[in-house]
């Protein structure tokens, strides 16, 4: 993976970084996944979902042979960039980055979860606000989207903290039952509005050069 510039960003705010999920990375936040430290209640995540998985070793292998699949599908109008979220020198979570219709669109979408042990700190909005500056700062996107159930108190506060605007209500499935889901969109001017000056990007240039090459 030595060079492979979807990995080689990385962006970096006053409290985490943002690393492209290598699987040194992905080795490095398997003991979370194996510990159950991704849960939540009320359950936040869609069907199907490795991490719904009650034997710790094939909720590794699956969580592992999902990211893979995300790494592998790659064109300039869908791609997905899996970040580990670095905090104190410790990966403590994953920021994903979900393009669609990117070349043509500018949207994307975004993925995350924390470990248990840092909750409650602030972290899943600076971890997010990393990302949104990736993309629309380094990447020139246009529009992002995101959604979490209704219950999913962290995720919506996230949303709505950072200038997002209600987008509508949907259904998703989860362990197998029906649940509400809150969507949300943020344009590109409502994010100049907060833009940061204090975010750092690095190996952008080299992605987007190999995006144009794809």
């Amino acid at each position: 993976m030595i060079g492979y510039p979807p990995l080689q960003i990385r962006v970096k705010t006053h409290r985490l970084e943002l690393v492209g999920a290598a699987d040194e990375m992905l080795a490095a936040l398997a003991p979370l996944v194996r510990d159950g430290k991704v849960f939540a209640e009320p359950a936040p995540y869609d069907d199907p979902m490795s991490f719904y998985e009650s034997d710790p070793d094939v909720r590794v292998s699956r969580w592992l042979q999902s990211v893979w699949r995300g790494r592998g599908r790659f064109s300039p109008s869908d791609f997905r960039l899996a970040f580990a979220v670095i905090v104190d020198g410790e990966p403590v979570g994953m920021q994903d980055l979900i393009a669609e219709k990117f070349d043509t669109c500018g949207t994307f979408a975004t993925f995350s979860w924390l470990s248990t042990d840092v909750r409650g700190r602030g972290l899943g909005t600076e971890m997010r606000s990393a990302l949104l500056h990736l993309a629309f700062a380094g990447l020139g996107a246009r529009e992002a989207g995101s959604d979490a159930f209704v219950d999913n108190i962290g995720s919506n506060k996230v949303s709505e903290a950072l200038g997002y605007e209600r987008n509508g209500v949907d259904w998703d499935i989860r362990r197998g039952e029906p649940g509400r889901i809150q969507r949300w969109r943020l344009t590109r001017s409502a994010w100049e509005t907060r833009r940061r000056n204090d975010i750092e990007l690095s190996g952008v240039d080299d992605f987007c050069t190999f995006l144009a090459h794809h």
